[in-house]
């Protein structure tokens, strides 16, 4: 990855990781944007919604929207695929994302969490796709000290998110969530902690 033109890195993390973390810091030594909530902002307004429909947007789960978590408690429940209003408003929504998250890499250099940003630069050459993950138990101990919850809610929280996340992306990129080929590194937190990995991270870049 060259430093010296526009560059683009993605960060892709299983929930309870610390990815966000993770990417707010490379972010900020870099001296680049880091995009996430905000997006939203923008895609509210690219769809001409009102106020309450960004606000909504804002305040929401920073990963998923309610009309498609209503589509994935019907596709758990059906096992099946069925077009919908629903599902073309997060169609509308998903495409909105893509070409606002392409805008802004084309002015300048980002760090990007989530949004199915590593199939939206995949063939983009100034890149740099990361996948930080690490074991459940170190996820969940996160979590509890987060959230102020149980240990079998902790799991359950990551279990539901990571599902959705691995089901969003099948479903809106055609590819796999977990698959290494996906991404150029391939994280364990837990070996390094959040300061370690953007370290280690930070070493690589440094070193190409």
């Amino acid at each position: 990855m060259d430093k010296s033109q526009h560059f683009v890195i993605t960060i892709n993390r299983q929930f309870g990781t610390g990815g966000h973390e993770v990417g707010a810091e490379i972010a900020k030594r870099l001296g680049v944007k880091l995009l996430d909530k905000q997006i939203l902002t923008a895609v509210a307004k690219e769809l001409n919604a009102d106020d309450s429909a960004i606000e909504k947007l804002q305040t929401r789960n920073p990963s998923w929207w309610d009309d498609f978590t209503q589509f994935y408690q019907h596709y758990i429940t059906e096992h099946e695929y069925h077009i919908s209003d629903r599902d073309t408003t997060s169609r509308q929504i998903f495409k909105a994302q893509a070409e606002i998250i392409r805008r802004i890499a084309e002015q300048e250099s980002c760090v990007i969490i989530g949004r199915c940003a590593f199939d939206i630069f995949k063939d983009y050459q100034n890149s740099l796709k990361i996948f930080i993950h690490s074991k459940m138990e170190a996820r969940i101990r996160r979590i509890v000290e987060r959230y102020g919850v149980s240990d079998s809610d902790a799991k359950l929280m990551i279990v539901d998110n990571d599902y959705t996340r691995e089901l969003y992306t099948k479903t809106f990129t055609g590819s796999e969530w977990y698959d290494a080929r996906n991404y150029d590194l391939c994280l364990d937190v837990g070996k390094f902690g959040i300061n370690g990995a953007v370290d280690f991270i930070m070493k690589m870049i440094s070193d190409e």
